[in-house]
């Protein structure tokens, strides 16, 4: 276990903390009920990983970052006959 707020400890954990804290929390209504909640969790969801540019990603998506990955990594066909 690591103590919250700590940086030098879990930079990337507090890093990815302030960003869902700046841009979801501070300024969505939260809902209340647990189900409704999950539902908005959901859809930023698919906003932080499909619509909005990350600057560590050269301003591409995660999910554009990882098709490109897909795309540079691919394995050659290999046929059995």
């Amino acid at each position: 276990m690591t103590p919250p707020r700590s940086p030098k400890l879990q930079a990337y954990v507090e890093r990815s903390n302030r960003t869902h804290r700046e841009e979801l929390y501070e300024v969505e209504d939260i809902a209340l009920r647990l189900d409704e909640h999950n539902q908005q969790l959901e859809q930023w969801g698919k906003i932080y990983n499909y619509i909005r540019p990350h600057q560590a990603l050269d301003y591409l998506t995660p999910n554009e970052y990882y098709q490109n990955w897909l795309k540079s990594h691919s394995q050659p066909s290999v046929s059995l006959m």
